[in-house]
């Protein structure tokens, strides 16, 4: 009897997490070409070849007037990147990698002797507090956690990103 309470038990718990929703989505559209940001907008739009697939409202760097320049100075990145890496297990729900620093960045902040910095992606919330002001990020774009599910399905590596002032 024990055995099969244990089964029930089992087979009970799987389907309940079965139920659970899923933070990684699937995504059968026409692929992410580009992504645009416009920092003074706040917005971010997902394009393929110039057509605007999706659109979301952003939170910026805590500092968020002008290209970072170097580590800890609150800036979100100007210019062109890519995206070069996923991280399903982010802090802050799921994160994809935006390329900087480039060679640039890194002369530039070199020329001052500073670090430009790194570690700069898309993602959600943190996992300890949901509620934020506007722009409080260390230099990220940070979106809502279920558009992030979006953003993480529908972009891939190597997608261009251009982010503008």
């Amino acid at each position: 009897m024990r055995v099969i309470r244990g089964l029930v038990g089992a087979l009970l718990l799987v389907a309940l997490t079965a139920c659970s929703g899923s933070k990684f989505r699937t995504y059968n559209g026409p692929e992410v070409t580009r992504i645009i940001v416009n920092k003074g907008e706040r917005e971010m739009h997902l394009l393929h070849h110039g057509r605007v697939l999706r659109s979301f409202d952003i939170h910026l760097g805590f500092a968020p007037e002008g290209h970072k320049q170097v580590e800890g100075d609150g800036k979100t990145p100007e210019g062109e990147y890519f995206i070069d890496r996923r991280n399903p297990n982010s802090s802050f729900h799921l994160s994809i990698g935006i390329s900087y620093p480039n060679e640039m960045d890194v002369a530039r902040a070199a020329s001052m002797g500073m670090s430009p910095g790194g570690d700069i992606f898309i993602h959600g919330a943190p996992q300890t507090v949901r509620r934020h002001r506007p722009d409080w990020t260390e230099g990220c774009i940070a979106v809502t956690d279920k558009e992030m599910e979006i953003i993480y399905a529908m972009v891939k590596d190597g997608t261009p990103i251009t982010i503008n002032p």
